[in-house]
């Protein structure tokens, strides 16, 4: 696959990943409302004379599914909540790109179906109609000869899925990809989503925090979501001095990079079944697993056509050609692939070592003793796109709470 590097090979263009907050990037305009102390603005500070002097009742940080879902929630209770976002898109890691027909996922290609959160936040922006269930089920283990069945639900085991839901109920997408949710949440929220807008540093403030945007503009709001990865939340927390927050530093993030291949169905063997296959843990190769995208969900290439997506493992030479002569040895394709798309994510899915719940509550009830302050995301709740939905709600409702709304 979480918490989105830009290298172009043979015409193949991958987007940028998310990367930390503080380098220079174009700062966003946000339109300004003064605060007055003592019957006089605050234009004449120090602070103001060295740029622009902004306020917001809550400020989000970081525009992925947790902190969209986090800013949804606040603005459904009435709270004044603007969402800051590094990048040029928000999204974070869940990005779906529309060619020739084919849906081409970049990221998460959808989520477990028996995790509600997701679903119940579809249906509250108006898009419930727009969920599909998997079509094919089952999956296939490739041991480094031949492809084998195994148990339902195992090979999102074995991809590292974790969720207390049962993963045998399969999962469930968008019928335009996940860019839906994403793309209807930023509709919903309109101008409080504010792009190429970063966040370098965080200081208290009398009114709450006062965040350093790029650009040598400041925010002042009564309280901030840090819905971002945990090594950036952990920069800006000690930053304030929060005790324990550089062990968030200890979940590692890996790389990892995905490739959608495009084929005439003629070019793959009929008797491929189920969704895909996970490779064996000793079977030697880059591809790690493989999703028959456009038999997993219906509608994903047009008629006559397959999509592949494979999972590739860090490597220096072209992905797409990589996956191809893989996947050609593995299925039995015939003939190259039309096009190839590699996406990749320089810190991907997220992995937690023991006791990482336990430092999380830690820091979390450190917070309590501060300005109204809460973390969400998949460095912190769980690394699928359901659980960020979840951890952006939770962190919503924390703040709402601190603030007595």
């Amino acid at each position: 696959m979480r918490p989105c590097g830009g290298v172009v090979r043979r015409g193949c263009d991958v987007p940028r990943a998310r990367e930390p907050f503080g380098r220079p990037i174009r700062a966003h305009t946000v339109p300004e409302r003064r605060f007055v102390a003592r019957g006089r603005p605050r234009r004449d500070s120090a602070e103001h004379r060295r740029g622009a002097w902004l306020a917001v009742t809550v400020a989000v940080v970081g525009a992925g599914l947790a902190g969209l879902s986090a800013a949804w929630e606040l603005t459904r209770a009435g709270a004044d909540a603007v969402v800051l976002e590094a990048e040029r898109r928000a999204g974070g890691v869940v990005l779906t790109e529309q060619r020739d027909g084919f849906i081409v996922e970049g990221g998460p290609d959808g989520f477990l179906t028996a995790e509600p959160d997701i679903q119940e936040l579809a249906r509250e922006i108006g898009i419930g109609d727009r969920l599909v269930g998997q079509v094919a089920r089952g999956s296939t283990m490739w041991t480094g000869r031949t492809l084998e069945p195994i148990a339902e639900g195992k090979a999102a085991e074995l991809l590292g899925i974790q969720s207390t839901a049962p993963l045998q109920a399969g999962f469930t997408s968008f019928a335009a990809g996940m860019q839906e949710i994403v793309d209807a949440l930023v509709a919903r929220l309109g101008p409080r989503v504010r792009t190429t807008q970063g966040v370098s540093g965080m200081a208290p403030a009398p009114r709450g925090w006062r965040l350093s945007l790029t650009g040598s503009s400041s925010l002042e709001a009564q309280a901030v979501v840090l819905a971002v990865p945990a090594w950036i939340a952990a920069r800006l927390l000690v930053g304030v001095g929060v005790p324990g927050a550089r062990a968030l530093e200890d979940v590692v993030y890996h790389p990892s990079i995905t490739v959608s291949l495009a084929y005439r169905v003629d070019q793959v063997p009929a008797k491929l079944e189920g969704t895909g296959f996970v490779a064996a843990s000793d079977a030697s190769g880059a591809v790690g697993a493989c999703t028959y995208a456009w038999r997993k969900y219906s509608k994903r290439a047009p008629d006559g056509f397959a999509l592949l997506r494979a999972f590739v493992t860090a490597v220096d030479e072209d992905p797409g050609a990589i996956a191809h002569n893989e996947l050609t040895a593995i299925l039995g394709l015939a003939g190259p692939p039309l096009w190839t798309r590699a996406f990749h994510w320089w810190r991907g899915l997220p992995r937690y070592h023991g006791g990482h719940a336990q430092r999380v509550a830690a820091v979390r009830e450190r917070l309590t003793r501060l300005a109204p302050l809460a973390i969400a995301g998949a460095g912190f709740d769980g690394a699928g796109v359901s659980a960020c939905v979840k951890s952006g709600g939770e962190a919503a409702r924390v703040i709402l709470n601190r603030l007595g709304r």
